[in-house]
């Protein structure tokens, strides 16, 4: 008989891994997050798993048993792009270090560790260069790998996730680094992660899902762009709705309605009035289908929708951005400082599904790791 698998979640989020793992039968020892709603929703959702809040405080005396697999995304921010990019030399970059040190500590099988790709090039290299050497000194053989959520597929999701969601995993095992090879590259587990072939009727949304290509300019899509905690102040990705459009029952799609998941609609009939061009002329946008959205806001610059096709532009909802991770719907609608679920902070929805790793992706992981470690 196989064991099961058990896990130390560490800057556990919402925990995607358990909402991955729970189909293969892992067990979670114990979680760490210390951001408020976040915990509340591990709480909602795993009140018989303790949640340790700071990691850094963990011991194997705290946890009482050596876990299968240590997992974590430390923050990511101070590696990213998008960022000032101060590494190792910012509090939150100095946390992927006290994973290591928790690591020295607990002394896992496997370990899991999720950053963003920026990561690579962090301090000319450096940053990256350190995490992996200090994982070596440890005795940990390991292997790297970016995985996109737009190509990872599995039994669950047998499309994968239509959201460019580009990520670093370091997949580390005690003994030897042919085993996160394994995990990571072998060949005969692929089959379960060719590319994607998509047809525009598996759409991500019932309406057209415009993806953001640059600052203010929006580009019709089928894949989503990368889901993030600020999504509930500046939209990346925007859903023209259309009047016209049904249901397959034949009626109408109400303002509430949102669909399985988030992808492009077939003809985005789009009629935009831009009254605040630098001439201070009015521009008229006025096509069956409009290449790009430009998106403006804020005093003269509110874009104008109008037509007898289109209703309104949205934002994507909570429900849809969960869809677009992977979650259930509503996961994170809990009840939260004495409010019914109902009255659930959005902000807060947003923010806690922005900073989670993708359930196909981290589901994709487990079963691999599962196949080798059970050998």
């Amino acid at each position: 008989m196989k064991n099961k698998i058990n896990y130390l979640s560490i800057c556990s989020g919402i925990e995607s891994c358990s909402v991955a793992w729970e189909p293969l039968g892992w067990k979670p020892i114990g979680f760490s997050e210390i951001e408020d709603f976040r915990s509340a929703v591990l709480q909602y959702h795993y009140p018989e798993v303790k949640n340790y809040g700071d990691f850094t405080k963990i011991t194997k005396e705290t946890i009482r048993i050596r876990p299968d697999v240590l997992v974590g995304g430390t923050p990511c921010a101070t590696f990213s792009i998008a960022g000032l990019r101060k590494g190792f030399a910012e509090d939150r970059g100095n946390l992927a270090l006290e994973f290591i040190r928790l690591i020295d500590r607990v002394r896992p099988t496997w370990v899991v560790w999720e950053n963003v790709p920026g990561i690579l090039s962090s301090n000319e290299g450096k940053d990256f260069g350190t995490f992996l050497g200090a994982l070596a000194e440890l005795g940990y053989g390991f292997a790297y790998r970016v995985l996109d959520t737009q190509y990872v597929r599995t039994s669950r999701f047998p499309r994968a996730i239509p959201q460019r969601r580009r990520r670093i995993f370091v997949v580390g095992h005690i003994r030897d680094w042919k085993y996160p090879a394994k995990v990571l590259f072998d060949q005969e587990p692929m089959q379960e992660n060719p590319y994607p072939s998509r047809t525009k009727k598996q759409r991500v949304a019932k309406e057209s899902t415009n993806r953001i290509r640059r600052r203010g300019d929006y580009i019709e899509d089928d894949v989503s762009s990368t889901i993030c905690a600020r999504d509930y102040k500046s939209a990346t990705d925007l859903v023209v709705v259309r009047d016209n459009h049904t249901k397959s029952n034949g009626k109408p799609w109400s303002e509430e309605d949102v669909s399985f998941t988030l992808t492009a609609g077939d003809i985005p009939a789009v009629t935009v009035l831009e009254t605040s061009t630098p001439d201070k002329t009015a521009r008229v946008y006025k096509d069956e289908v409009s290449p790009t959205l430009t998106a403006m806001t804020g005093g003269n610059r509110q874009p104008i929708v109008f037509g007898n096709r289109v209703k309104k532009i949205r934002r994507l909802t909570p429900i849809e951005c969960e869809r677009l991770q992977g979650f259930p719907d509503n996961y994170t609608q809990i009840p939260y400082r004495g409010k019914p679920k109902e009255e659930a902070p959005v902000s807060k929805r947003y923010e806690a599904v922005g900073r989670a790793m993708s359930i196909n992706v981290m589901e994709w992981l487990g079963k691999r790791i599962q196949k080798v470690h059970n050998v």
